[in-house]
């Protein structure tokens, strides 16, 4: 795909999440977004309906961007991610799911004879992505299982990991934009074009604190750019993604992400960079 056409794409992304944004905003003020109103971490009234914006229009574009073999695949993940993370954001903001969050708290709602949202969350996006990697398998040869297990691992793993990030104004949005820049090139580029311009489109209203992306927009952002991960040629490279995804993943049931980006020079300017002050 040509540097025009992906262009095209991203303006294109950009257009209908800036139309989809101005739409929510008009929602949000009524009672119909009254379960979407939430308050931040300053203490900020903003709306969650800047995930479904985002959800619809990244993957809307990235459809349209996809290489042959792959758009049913982005219309899947995209649409499967947004509608179970914007149900975790509905239902997991229970007060009886209060104590289901991360893995720990959906294991051990499990125990307790109960399925929390964000179980029903990971369910739902591992299947998609499972769905996805059969959709795009490359071949019938020895290694196939290896490719289907490392697309699983990447899609999901990517929407679970974008959507960590997404504690701070702009935070999950930046790290989208910033690896949708980077994969931006090769035939399968397009996957993230559109989503790229999309993710700038809703961007500053997330960094003004009028919109959070929440489950529903960090998952579904995420597992577009997890399929675009997938499409690298190297398995090798895949399989390293994959681990420093797990890692991450894994970490972050110990370390707090905020803690140590505040700590680190660079990773500290850039999450603040265009946030209003505490």
């Amino acid at each position: 795909m040509s540097g025009r056409r992906k262009a095209a794409l991203a303006l294109g992304g950009a257009a209908v999440g800036r139309a989809a944004l101005t739409l929510a905003g008009g929602l949000a003020a009524r009672p119909a977004g009254a379960a979407w109103r939430r308050t931040n971490y300053a203490g900020r009234p903003l709306t969650l309906l800047g995930g479904p914006v985002l959800a619809a229009s990244a993957t809307a574009a990235s459809v349209l961007g996809a290489p042959t073999g792959t758009r049913a695949a982005a219309a899947l993940v995209g649409t499967v991610s947004g509608l179970v993370g914007g149900y975790d954001d509905l239902v997991g903001a229970r007060p009886e799911q209060a104590r289901d969050k991360g893995l720990a708290g959906h294991l051990g709602a499990l125990r307790a004879g109960r399925i929390s949202a964000g179980a029903v969350k990971v369910a739902g996006i591992v299947t998609a992505s499972a769905a996805a990697a059969a959709l795009t398998r490359r071949d019938r040869r020895a290694g196939t299982l290896v490719d289907a297990v490392l697309t699983t691992g990447l899609i999901a793993g990517a929407a679970n990991l974008v959507n960590l990030l997404d504690l701070r104004p702009g935070r999950a949005a930046k790290a989208g934009v910033l690896a949708s820049v980077a994969t931006l090139g090769g035939p399968a580029g397009g996957l993230v074009a559109g989503p790229l311009g999309a993710t700038l489109a809703v961007l500053p209203a997330d960094l003004g604190e009028q919109v959070m992306l929440g489950d529903c927009g960090a998952n579904a952002l995420g597992a577009l750019v997890g399929l675009r991960l997938a499409q690298l040629p190297g398995r090798g490279s895949r399989a390293g993604l994959l681990t420093a995804i797990v890692a991450l993943t894994l970490a972050s049931e110990k370390v707090s992400f905020t803690k140590v980006i505040e700590a680190t020079p660079g990773l500290r300017e850039l999450d603040r960079l265009g946030r209003r002050p505490s």
